[in-house]
């Protein structure tokens, strides 16, 4: 493999990579473009990353852009990530809901860990409160990789690893023929999954009470940013709330939320 990047070439695959969902990598990321590409110079034959690279912005290479765009978007997870936003639907918003149903977004969830976390979190809490209202969780992403991984809901000891508790993983999971442990059917029933391109329109989603969007806008221009916020305040019920990233902020980008601080943690609502 070539060991440099043409700035040129770079700055041109910049460009595709944000056309086609929005990521702006910034100067100086050559490195993750090298790490994250490599995998596929094997699959699709290429001798060099220029070859790849100037193959990927070909319109003729759909299969090849779309592994492309699946791999530069594919980020790790982990569950029950910064505790608080479960932590805050278990003490606060389900109680609000009381028997009403529920239905929550997962945008971006990468291989599964964050809707799955939330199922957990509404399967604990209804078990203290069988009143409550049933809980519907939509997990979307633009990688089909991962929307596949979520189907399946099979996970390896070291991704279960990662923020599981060993009485969560006793109680929710059961072991898969491949030595793998899969979530349970009443957890897997909770979910659903589809791909989403955050840039494109999400009507046909339907209306949703809250949304997780955690750790993701940091990856969009300011324009984007606001353009997938005024869309999320548009998917929201009234009242609805909106979890970011704890490094995230919508100052300057919106003014359709309303912040609320919750010691520990921040979570936005949609104003009335």
């Amino acid at each position: 493999m070539a060991k440099n990047i043409q700035e040129s070439e770079y700055k041109h695959f910049c460009t595709f990579l944000e056309h086609q969902c929005g990521i702006v990598l910034g100067d100086n990321k050559q490195y993750l473009v090298k790490s994250r590409l490599s995998p596929l110079m094997t699959k699709f034959g290429f001798e060099s990353l220029s070859e790849l690279l100037k193959k990927t912005t070909s319109i003729s290479e759909r299969n090849l852009r779309a592994a492309v765009v699946d791999a530069m978007t594919t980020n790790e997870t982990l569950w029950f990530r910064d505790s608080y936003p479960f932590q805050l639907l278990e003490k606060d918003i389900f109680p609000s809901y009381g028997n009403k149903p529920i239905k929550i977004w997962s945008a971006a969830s990468s291989s599964g860990q964050e809707p799955y976390s939330i199922a957990m979190t509404a399967m604990e809490h209804k078990k203290r409160f069988p009143t409550q209202g049933n809980v519907q969780i939509l997990g979307t992403d633009i990688s089909p990789s991962m929307l596949e991984m979520c189907k399946r809901g099979e996970y390896d000891n070291l991704a279960l690893g990662r923020g599981l508790s060993p009485e969560r993983k006793r109680q929710f999971f059961e072991q898969a023929e491949n030595g793998n442990m899969r979530l349970k059917a009443d957890i897997r029933r909770m979910t659903s999954f589809r791909q989403v391109n955050l840039l494109d329109s999400y009507a046909l989603l339907g209306k949703f009470d809250v949304i997780f969007c955690r750790n993701v806008l940091i990856y969009f221009s300011a324009d984007l940013k606001s353009k997938i916020l005024s869309q999320f305040a548009k998917a929201l019920n009234p009242d609805g709330y909106l979890f970011l990233g704890a490094s995230e902020s919508i100052t300057g980008l919106s003014d359709e939320f309303e912040m609320q601080r919750c010691n520990p943690g921040i979570i936005y609502r949609k104003k009335k």
